[in-house]
């Protein structure tokens, strides 16, 4: 049976305001919740769900502010995402799922499966967000640190985000390896057409956690990501070479820290890798869902073109011995 490839958009009212979303497969399947970053939406992984649909309920949000979910008159800071992802997932009756984020999406995730560790069945991650501590740590690229610098300068970065539209002319593609077509540039633009609907790019520019700063986001996301140390559902972290914010050395190193978690190694790519591999993302993630469903090896995965380093299944401690697959 072909699988399908076409999601369907729908809106859901969330708190004050509504949230849309994409939706492909059964609905009466486990649910694999994918979540987006900034300055993208759903539409980003409208070439990975269908690769899960045929047995799941694939479901990506548009979060708020961002694709067609809606603009209401709030800050757009972490809390607030954090809100209206809780909305979301209550108004859609979620229970246990599968987690599958990028960029803001993974700070979003893992603070979600820190509160509700339980209804976590697996969460399979790239390009995530974390506390930096100094700001060398936080790109690899120094001119792209500045460029951050910049946008959390007072009165410049609203001028480069919501004013000249930088973040969407300049860094979404040039974070890109591959050129976007015309139409799905024009996608990713839509849904900012002012500098008033392109605030909550710049509010999530400046909630990253870099040197302490925010203070409350830098220490939820500590707080996140030593729950997310210390469980032990299944979890897979993609990397692309050389990456953007996350490098394959640093995966391995992030890796080493983690208990039951494998590694895919896309090859080239900077940060929003959905773009440059979402056949490889796709189909590994099809094969890991498989794979912990039915309790067998992930080293044993098919993971389309990807090279692929993970523990036994059984051996769920992070000192667990890793392996190495070419699929």
């Amino acid at each position: 049976m072909p699988l399908p490839t076409v999601a369907s958009t729908l809106r859901v009212p969330v708190l004050d305001s509504t949230m849309s979303y994409r939706q492909l497969g059964p609905e009466d399947a486990p649910v694999v919740l994918f979540l987006h970053g900034n300055p993208t939406s759903s539409y980003i992984w409208r070439n990975i769900m269908p690769a899960v649909a045929d047995t799941h309920h694939a479901i990506a949000p548009d979060l708020i502010g961002y694709g067609h979910s809606g603009k209401p008159d709030i800050d757009y800071r972490f809390a607030d995402h954090v809100r209206y992802l809780d909305g979301f997932i209550e108004a859609l009756g979620l229970g246990s799922l599968y987690l599958v984020a990028q960029d803001w999406g993974t700070a979003l995730a893992f603070h979600f499966a820190a509160r509700f560790p339980q209804r976590v069945k697996g969460l399979a991650f790239m390009e995530f967000i974390r506390p930096f501590d100094r700001w060398d740590e936080f790109h690899q690229n120094s001119q792209a640190r500045a460029t951050f610098q910049k946008f959390r300068t007072p009165g410049i970065g609203e001028e480069m985000i919501q004013r000249d539209n930088f973040f969407l002319e300049r860094v979404l593609p040039g974070s890109i390896q591959r050129t976007l077509s015309s139409e799905e540039f024009a996608t990713y633009k839509l849904p900012f057409p002012t500098e008033e609907s392109r605030k909550p790019i710049w509010r999530l520019a400046n909630e990253l956690p870099i040197e302490g700063q925010p203070q409350d986001v830098h220490r939820w996301l500590t707080e996140a990501h030593a729950a997310l140390k210390a469980s032990t559902y299944p979890k897979l972290l993609f990397v692309g070479d050389p990456g953007a914010i996350v490098s394959p050395a640093f995966a391995k190193q992030f890796a080493a820290g983690q208990q039951n978690i494998g590694v895919v190694e896309l090859g080239a790519g900077f940060h929003y890798l959905q773009e440059d591999h979402a056949a490889q993302i796709g189909e590994t993630l099809r094969a890991w869902i498989a794979s912990i469903e039915e309790g067998s090896h992930p080293e044993e995965l098919p993971a389309a073109g990807a090279r692929v380093r993970m523990p036994s299944m059984q051996a769920v401690r992070g000192d667990a011995a890793e392996v190495s697959v070419d699929v």
